[in-house]
């Protein structure tokens, strides 16, 4: 069972925050105004003064946007690829340093071994921030832009090769948006463009900023190949334990064998599909100096998945440079979108008593922002669209099949596949990723007789790592089907045991990340912890079976089978283990187990009648 401490349920408990600030993990309180919630500012206290700092005005966060003389941020590119960046803006790897569940989780495990388990997160979720040589634990409310952009747009047009499987370990070229960049292409349309209007290449002074253009485009034919993803999407930790193995999956999948690449299914037209020769656009990729450029294959670059946002839509999606100004992000935490701030419903009822922070106390300022928001949302909406499509292609359910149902009871099983030919589902942070069925059976009275994969106060199922089951106060769903894998880590004295976070407890007072201590290749496996794989390969299926006894039913009648297969980004129980560092942006842990479980989307919904 996991090692969990008795407490109230995270979903009906408001608590503190905590962020852990600079490279010495001083931890800093932040107490958050009214009560906590979502988008109100919030106050550091117990803080040595040297320590206090202020986010950016907008003047200074103005000045700090044209330092990118190594690094330029991606609304910097997307002034010629405005395509581009919209679909990037709203991308997971957009989220992958703003997320306040990965930021937490990251300095949770850095936490739990001492430090010695130091940037290995990071450096795939932030590798600007990283060579910049920012703070591992920072508010992403300091970071420099290009920092807060996660897997921007040089982190991969930057990469002079393929690095192969090194968990993110890779450098970037440094330069500015002058500086040669790295392409599908050989650069051919990019020299027309310079050459058609006159452009700059380089830096100089007096130069017109607005038109300019990195100077030269280098082929890289890695960026086209499944191993550019794997350099990323394969994690392995230094004692030999395998974390994710998506590129391991796919390089044994029939996908591989038939030529059809990571970059096929998840940059094409249709979401975790290829469709063969129609699966790219043929359209421009750049719009330079008001003209667009010549068509060519054109790849998306939204890269849906399980994952979703969480926080302001004032601070994600990204915003172009035309918007960016407007607010900084401190000032968006405290506008309050979900009361209505700026519409005209609301603004119609605004009395003179009514008090609102700066600079929202002008009502223009106010109105503004909220057709800000208004497209920030729409762009949200898209993508979960996108997220919805690319789960249904990868999780199928196909028929409810009854077995027998009569007097003895009713046995039935329901068919779910891995519609991918790509890598197993789930796929990556196996881990942490919930995928289950929700099965409920109701008599003729429309009483529920049976349920499995129904969730407890928290949100989470009734599964081992439920606090609720664990404390006794609920039964264990023994019919429970679930795709999430679960950590297994080994004790210091012997044995092992399921784990939410993979740390082994240790009786030294200084925990680390042990290595392992003989070559795991004798044993197969890493020997401080593993992972309980329970995921399907590809095109692989399952069949769950459901025993209804007999006792249960009431009579002859109308029977009903409701069978709903739901996903979701991370269960509530990783957030109740990484609570104690905090959560950026002063969220609750209550607001970020709220937002997980609001998040979950129901892929499929079929439902069953039986006349007994």
């Amino acid at each position: 069972m996991p090692n969990t401490a008795p407490r109230a349920g995270l979903l009906a408990v408001s608590l503190r925050s905590v962020t852990l600030l600079g490279a010495g993990a001083i931890v800093t309180l932040l107490a958050c105004t009214s009560g906590g919630r979502t988008g109100t500012p919030f106050t550091p206290i117990e803080m040595p003064e040297v320590l206090v700092r202020e986010e950016l005005s907008a003047a200074e966060m103005h000045s700090k946007l044209f330092d990118e003389k190594d690094f330029p941020t991606a609304r910097t590119c997307g002034k010629c690829h405005p395509d581009h960046y919209r679909e990037w803006s709203v991308s997971p790897h957009a989220y992958a340093q703003l997320s306040p569940v990965f930021n937490a989780f990251h300095a949770s495990v850095v936490s739990l071994t001492n430090g010695t388990f130091s940037d290995f997160c990071i450096r795939c979720h932030n590798q600007v921030g990283m060579q910049k040589n920012e703070p591992v634990f920072e508010s992403n409310l300091y970071r420099h832009p290009s920092s807060r952009e996660g897997i921007t747009c040089i982190v991969c047009h930057r990469a002079p090769a393929d690095f192969g499987k090194v968990s993110g370990r890779f450098s970037l070229e440094l330069g500015d948006i002058y500086d040669p960049v790295y392409g599908p292409t050989d650069g051919e349309i990019l020299a027309k463009a310079v050459e058609d209007h006159d452009l700059e290449t380089e830096y100089a002074p007096g130069a017109n900023s607005a038109d300019a253009v990195h100077s030269q485009v280098t082929p890289g034919k890695f960026l086209t190949e499944s191993g550019f993803c794997g350099v990323c999407h394969d994690v392995n930790l230094g004692n030999g334990f395998r974390l994710e193995e998506a590129f391991s999956e796919y390089k044994s999948s029939p996908a591989a064998k038939d030529g059809v690449s990571c970059q096929d299914c998840h940059m094409g037209k249709e979401p975790g599909v290829f469709l063969g020769e129609d699966n790219y656009d043929f359209k421009p990729a750049a719009v330079v100096a008001g003209i667009t450029t010549a068509k060519r294959k054109r790849t998306n670059h939204m890269f849906p998945g399980p994952d979703h946002s969480i926080i302001h839509p004032g601070l994600f999606p990204h915003l172009p440079n035309d918007k960016l100004l407007f607010a900084n992000m401190t000032e968006w935490l405290a506008f309050d979108y979900k009361a209505g701030w700026g519409s005209a419903e609301f603004e119609r009822d605004v009395t003179e008593d009514m008090v609102f922070p700066e600079p929202w106390d002008v009502p223009g300022k106010r109105r503004l922002a909220n057709e800000i928001l208004e497209d920030q949302l729409e762009l949200l909406d898209v993508y979960d669209q996108a997220r919805i499509d690319v789960l249904k292609a990868g999780y199928v359910m196909g028929d409810i099949v009854v077995d027998q149902s009569g007097p003895d009871g009713i046995d039935f099983k329901v068919h779910v596949k891995n519609g991918t030919n790509g890598h197993n589902v789930p796929t990556g942070f196996i881990a942490e990723r919930t995928l289950y069925l929700e099965v409920t059976v109701t008599d003729p009275q429309g009483e529920p007789i049976f349920k499995s994969g129904d969730l407890d106060p928290n949100g989470d199922l009734r599964d081992s790592h439920s606090v609720y089951v664990h404390n006794g106060e609920l039964p264990m769903d023994e019919a429970l089907f679930s795709l999430q894998s679960k950590f297994i880590v080994r004790m210091t004295r012997g044995g092992e045991r399921e784990q939410v976070l993979a740390v082994n407890h240790s009786l030294d007072p200084l925990p680390f990340l042990r290595p392992a201590p003989f070559s795991t290749i004798l044993t197969g496996r890493p020997r401080g912890a593993r992972t309980h794989r329970v995921s399907i390969p590809p095109l692989g299926e399952r069949w769950p079976e459901y025993h209804i006894k007999p006792e249960a039913m009431k009579g002859g009648g109308s029977y009903e089978i409701h069978v709903r297969m739901i996903s979701g980004m991370v269960p509530p129980n990783l957030i109740d283990k990484i609570q104690h560092v905090g959560f950026d942006y002063g969220m609750s842990a209550r607001e970020v187990a709220q937002a997980v479980v609001d998040g979950r989307v129901v892929l499929w919904d079929k439902t069953m009648k039986l006349d007994i």
